[in-house]
């Protein structure tokens, strides 16, 4: 098998273009959904970017994805090419009115198999709003698991989603607080720069905190590093220490720094559908791969490998 860049490249620009049946079994399919938050309260670290290539990727892959935009500001719900002004069904109906998912998910125009809850700015109200809400931290749990296409194939059929991303907004409040009482599986991304770690401990704190209280089956199963620029020993040297700390829950593939990703949401896109042959797309294929085949465990939340 052919494995030079431009083989990958070409592979990929094919796959892109292809439509769910004949990109099926590239990955395999997991057993029930995996649902996974996608979550840093350091802003700027490519989260939102990660959250929707992933995501696009998978579907690529042949895999049937539910993407939830729970950050007011709707950058998942613009790159997905998703309509989400204000009135539109939203995260925001589902969390507050109690409206089921299914009645507010809808399907990305671009890319096969991936459907999508829009964020409106309505959101950005819900935490005031649930403040006197019953177990209002598990508002979320309660609507993602109330899909009926969500589970294993007893539950759920042979049309179950085989993953959900949690798009989380950057910062540590109600709606985070919501998706991490959701979530299976947690990925965190981390920029390839000097203050890489710093908020993580907070970050894994609150992990062992939801863990401990109301969600003991949350893993933080995959890092992923973003922005890495290979001609800086910076990046490196980032890079080396974020491996050192997590171990295996590190995805072997990191995203490079590219133009390409960053001006793709400008076209309603991810840099996936808007330039599948360059390296920041063919980057987030790879580490879509590898979280596909990845085998899950309850992996820790400390640094070091132990619990």
């Amino acid at each position: 098998m052919n494995t030079t860049p431009l083989a990958k490249a070409a592979e990929h620009s094919v796959l892109a273009r292809q439509s769910r049946t004949a990109a099926r079994h590239l990955v395999p399919r997991p057993a029930s959904t995996r649902i996974f938050v996608v979550a840093n309260q350091k802003g700027g670290v490519g989260k939102t970017t990660s959250t929707v290539n992933v995501a696009v990727a998978m579907a690529q892959l042949g895999q049937r994805v539910l993407v939830i935009d729970l950050d007011p500001q709707g950058n998942a719900s613009t790159a997905l090419n998703i309509e989400h002004r204000r009135g539109v069904p939203s995260t925001y109906d589902a969390l507050v009115d109690g409206v089921p998912l299914a009645d507010v998910a809808t399907p990305c125009p671009d890319v096969e198999n991936l459907m999508v809850v829009p964020a409106t700015i309505d959101l950005a109200g819900a935490e005031i709003e649930l403040v006197s809400v019953v177990a209002r931290e598990n508002r979320l749990r309660r609507a993602i698991h109330g899909h009926p296409l969500v589970g294993d194939e007893a539950k759920a059929g042979e049309e179950r989603f085989d993953y959900v991303f949690v798009d989380c907004p950057p910062s540590l409040g109600l709606l985070t607080l919501n998706a991490l009482v959701a979530g299976d599986e947690m990925m965190i991304p981390i920029q390839a720069e000097y203050y890489a770690l710093e908020g993580l401990g907070q970050l894994l704190e609150t992990v062992e905190m939801v863990r401990a209280h109301l969600n003991p089956d949350l893993s933080v199963s995959t890092i992923l590093i973003t922005m890495y620029d290979a001609r800086t020993r910076l990046a490196a040297g980032v890079a080396e220490e974020v491996r050192e700390h997590f171990g295996s829950q590190v995805l072997r593939t990191a995203i490079p720094r590219s133009v390409r990703v960053s001006e793709a949401p400008s076209y309603a896109q991810t840099v996936m559908t808007y330039d599948p042959g360059s390296p920041g797309a063919l980057s987030y294929f790879e580490a879509a791969r590898e979280i596909a085949s990845k085998a899950v465990s309850k992996s820790p939340t400390t640094p070091g490998g132990t619990a």
